[in-house]
């Protein structure tokens, strides 16, 4: 009986039903009035649309098992590796760093404006160094190695990828003045929206949203991000709004003429839990066992991935630049 009122518990935690379930059996609503309250009211809501999303594929005869299979594997195996690794990170350095605010902020709509833009210059600078230092890349390669898009995907994460992207963009959060109150609700809300963007094509065949694409970053922009054609990678690392993107020069639009191959560039079996969630870190260790001197070995760790000793680079900015070089040369 203990298996399964654990199952059942896991089953709701994963729906996102808890929450609301203790609500009502106590028949206390008053937590809906705070960031944790609302973030419980629309956290069903992906976990639904997933069910959703698979109801469609199945409909459609589009449904395959590997889809899904090795993102439910790493859900699974995060729930019991990590579930409150990330929740100790922000409680740490909120409390390291809440006194060193460079200015107070109130729960009020124009500090909201203030706090999101700031946690999406945070949120940018984690993703792009998870882009741009191979160690990091290794904590994030794995939310990159599925070949396809959908909302399972939103769990495939490496179990510290959550711990240190929330070190970095709660830090400068707490730094830049925003409190606690109006970064959880921001956490909560750009949660959902990171989730969401990650929708298939059984649910949204045009991910762009219109005109909206104009304004924030849409299922489109992050189809792109996922992408390993050499036009692009490395682009896309806002979540909501594309101001960042856009002063950086990382934005990228989906192109009607360059259909997205997602994956990474190095063979990965899809059907190895150990390749998916290792396999970046058993690469990197190759790479440094070979490197001559301490110095290349070191630089293994903190150069882009694609690096090299020999000077042999195989970076996204070298590809990109080999890409587009012999685009015009052919043209």
């Amino acid at each position: 009986m203990a298996i399964l009122q654990t199952l059942y518990d896991e089953l709701l935690g994963f729906a996102g039903l808890s929450p609301l379930l203790d609500m009502y059996h106590k028949n206390d609503y008053s937590p809906l009035a705070t960031p944790h309250g609302i973030f419980a009211a629309i956290s069903p809501v992906i976990p639904f649309l997933l069910l959703i999303e698979i109801g469609r594929a199945v409909t459609y005869k589009r449904f395959r098992i590997e889809d899904y299979r090795m993102p439910f594997f790493v859900f699974v195996a995060n729930r019991f590796i990590s579930r409150f690794i990330s929740i100790a990170a922000v409680a740490f350095c909120i409390g390291l760093f809440e006194k060193y605010a460079i200015l107070p902020t109130r729960f009020t709509w124009y500090w909201f404006i203030y706090g999101y833009i700031v946690w999406e210059f945070a949120h940018f600078i984690y993703h792009y160094l998870g882009h741009k230092v191979r160690l990091f890349w290794c904590l994030h390669a794995t939310h990159h190695a599925p070949q396809t898009m959908n909302l399972s995907v939103t769990y495939m994460h490496f179990f510290m990828e959550a711990p240190y992207a929330d070190v970095i963009r709660t830090s400068i959060c707490i730094l830049a003045g925003v409190n606690p109150p109006l970064l959880f609700l921001i956490m909560a809300i750009d949660g959902t929206w990171g989730a969401f963007i990650h929708v298939g094509e059984n649910i949204m065949k045009d991910g762009r949203m219109g005109f909206m694409r104009r304004i924030i970053l849409t299922p489109s922009h992050h189809r792109v991000h996922h992408a390993r054609n050499p036009l692009y990678m490395d682009t896309n690392f806002c979540n909501l709004l594309n101001i960042w993107d856009k002063v950086f020069k990382t934005y990228q639009d989906e192109q009607p003429g360059e259909k997205i191959e997602y994956g990474i560039t190095r063979p990965v079996n899809t059907r190895s839990f150990v390749d998916m969630y290792f396999g970046e870190f058993a690469c990197l260790f190759k790479d440094i066992a070979k490197a001559p001197g301490l110095k290349n070995k070191f630089l293994y760790l903190w150069m882009p991935p694609g690096w090299s000793h020999t000077g042999e680079h195989k970076t996204a900015a070298v590809v990109k630049r080999a890409t587009q070089y012999g685009s015009s040369t052919t043209g």
